[in-house]
């Protein structure tokens, strides 16, 4: 069996979730980790080497993936397309509507690569279900439900908000709406109709409480649709009961055939949504170096991998013990 070597860019949750995933796989050594910060500072769990980010031209030969664990607003947009310049490559970027644009620039990047962008659970597996439910029941509707859990890109929105301390957000799906769907109806769900939004906010001394409210609740794109909460504690409150990142959802189809109703359905519950992203991107990583030894170069998702590939045993190994 090949050891696959790989690198990690970002040391922070999906990054040190992305080194435990690596240390869990028979198949995996984690070789490098690239950190912005000062590398002798970084602190990690075993004596993996830390880099700073741009000596990584230099260990092209060293790497056979590069997992890249930074974030989708700025992080990915410029990594991206120059690790995949130099590296076989695998990361989260989960900006839905930019997806094409980001695959398009990679793509142009990985000349002799290959590069598997959006690699998460949604873009990623929930993707996946969404292509597999409506081919399989291509009359119908689909439903795609988050949480209970924390959104971070709603949760650094409210910490954004003047006078806000610290900040979490729950998404939590209305439960009415997703009994609908399960029973076989087929209900016109818009944004506020699905989920509710729950957020737990400490504010510094002397902030005004009502204008951080009043803000948090109309804030367009994230919090104005929606039926929202907001409760503030103090601080050892917040940090002994909202430290986790437990996140969730599924992904509903209800459809026909003929005169038949059929409901199919696909669910995560996750304690830790940057380690749950990890360990998928590090099975991708897996997917990404196979990929490349077939010189299948250039940007990959989700929707162009073999199962197979994402498994540590082969194809007919799989084929007698699964199928």
């Amino acid at each position: 069996m090949s050891i696959i070597r790989i690198g990690i860019v970002g040391y922070g949750n999906i990054g040190k979730g992305a080194a435990k995933a690596v240390a869990a796989a028979p198949d995996m050594e984690l070789v490098a980790i690239f950190t912005r910060r000062d590398p002798e500072a970084l602190k990690t769990t075993d004596n993996t080497p830390v880099y700073s980010i741009d000596t990584a031209e230099t260990k092209t030969n060293d790497i056979d993936v590069m997992m890249l664990c930074g974030g989708s607003a700025t992080d990915l947009p410029e990594q991206g397309p120059y690790f995949a310049s130099m590296f076989n490559i695998v990361d989260s970027y989960d900006t839905h509507a930019k997806i094409p644009e980001y695959m398009a620039a990679v793509d142009a990047a990985a000349k002799n690569k290959t590069a598997i962008i959006s690699t998460g659970w949604d873009p990623g597996y929930f993707s996946v279900m969404r292509v597999l439910f409506e081919s399989v029941l291509p009359t119908g509707s689909t439903y795609t439900f988050y949480g209970r859990g924390i959104s971070q890109g709603h949760s650094n929105a409210v910490r954004k908000v003047k006078g806000v301390k610290n900040a979490v957000q729950y998404t939590v799906p209305i439960e009415s709406a997703v009994n609908s769907v399960r029973s076989g109806a087929k209900p016109e769900l818009g944004p506020g109709k699905s989920m509710v939004r729950e957020c737990y906010v400490v504010a510094e001394t002397g902030a005004d409480k009502d204008k951080i409210e009043k803000e948090i609740k109309t804030m367009p794109h994230y919090f104005a649709e929606y039926d929202t909460s907001v409760v503030f504690l103090e601080e050892t409150e917040f940090l002994k009961n909202h430290s986790t990142m437990p996140h969730g959802g599924m992904v509903l189809r209800s459809g026909n055939t003929g005169d038949n109703a059929h409901v199919m359905e696909f669910s995560l519950n996750l304690e830790s949504n940057p380690e749950f992203t990890a360990s998928i991107m590090t099975a991708y990583a897996r997917a990404a170096y196979r990929m490349s030894q077939e010189e299948q170069y250039g940007a990959k998702t989700v929707y162009d991998i073999p199962l197979s590939y994402l498994s540590e045993k082969d194809r007919l190994t799989l084929i007698k013990e699964k199928l």
